[in-house]
């Protein structure tokens, strides 16, 4: 009687306790985080695609890049979404100690939330002379597709065209992803509400295609590129890696999905292939802004 009223009181311990993440593969089984580092240390490229005010998100990408860099050492490289291409010298400057933080905060366009979610990331670069790439088009250029489609980019100068990727741009707004932002922005049929709509996936493509461009032009041979971007640019195996895979198909990719549901230990069906590991944090989880 005695044991079985340990076990029971053990058994009530575990079931009350509230996890904060939880990971599955493609299939939506359970994996251990030790199986998403394991596949990520082999891998050519890892994106971790991320809910950008989520804590958990951030924590698990500093955990990467620090596990990874025990295994890896300098063949680890980062890159960033949240950096875009014009700021890469203010980047460097910081990682490789030739700026304090005062001046790189005024010498590049940070977002909001550096200081509490990349800042971690961007100093331990420094620490460890790790390679860091921005590799996000200049905003600027992906609002003018947005409002005025891939035509606004034949007037840029030529020497700011190295910001872009490679122009003219292929766009296949039949991917999914692109597909279901165009359904998404225009609710009726007329024909400027598509054209708005068209414009902005081919925005969102610019992005992707630019971060394509700058993971291959940086990564070098033998080495593992981790790249940090939202979780829409990566999911499903579009975005960056169908323009990566545009150039070299044969590239080992890793991609880890962020979704947010109401018990991690219950994943949605709908979230199967999203990615090789689907991370699941509560929809609860308290945010970073």
């Amino acid at each position: 009687m005695k044991y079985l009223l340990l076990f029971v009181l053990g058994c009530l311990a575990f079931t009350s306790d509230k996890p904060a993440y939880q990971f599955y593969n493609q299939k939506l089984k359970t994996v251990d985080y030790q199986k998403v580092l394991k596949e990520a240390k082999e891998a050519d490229v890892v994106f971790f695609g991320e809910l950008h005010n989520n804590p958990i998100c951030h924590w698990l990408e500093l955990q990467l890049t620090k596990d990874l860099y025990a295994d890896r050492k300098a063949q680890l490289m980062l890159g960033a979404e949240m950096f875009e291409a014009d700021n890469q010298t203010a980047l460097t400057d910081y990682v490789t100690g030739k700026t304090t933080d005062r001046e790189f905060a005024k010498q590049a366009r940070l977002w909001s939330n550096y200081k509490t979610d990349y800042r971690p990331l961007v100093d331990f670069a420094r620490e460890h002379k790790l390679t860091f790439i921005a590799t996000n088009v200049p905003r600027r250029y992906a609002s003018a597709v947005a409002r005025q489609g891939l035509a606004s980019l034949d007037t840029v100068p030529a020497a700011q065209k190295a910001w872009i990727a490679p122009l003219p741009l292929t766009v296949d707004l039949t991917l999914p992803g692109y597909k279901a932002m165009l359904d998404m922005m225009h609710g009726g049929n007329a024909k400027s509400d598509s054209e708005q709509g068209a414009n902005f996936a081919r925005a969102q493509a610019i992005k992707d295609a630019t971060m394509a461009h700058f993971i291959l032009q940086n990564r070098k041979p033998g080495t593992t590129f981790l790249h940090y971007n939202g979780s829409y640019h990566s999911n499903n195996f579009e975005g960056i890696i169908w323009y990566l895979r545009q150039k070299q198909p044969d590239l080992k990719i890793v991609t880890i999905a962020s979704v947010e549901v109401p018990d991690v230990q219950k994943p949605d069906k709908a979230n199967q292939n999203l990615a090789n590991f689907i991370l699941h944090i509560p929809a609860d989880m308290t945010k970073t802004y």
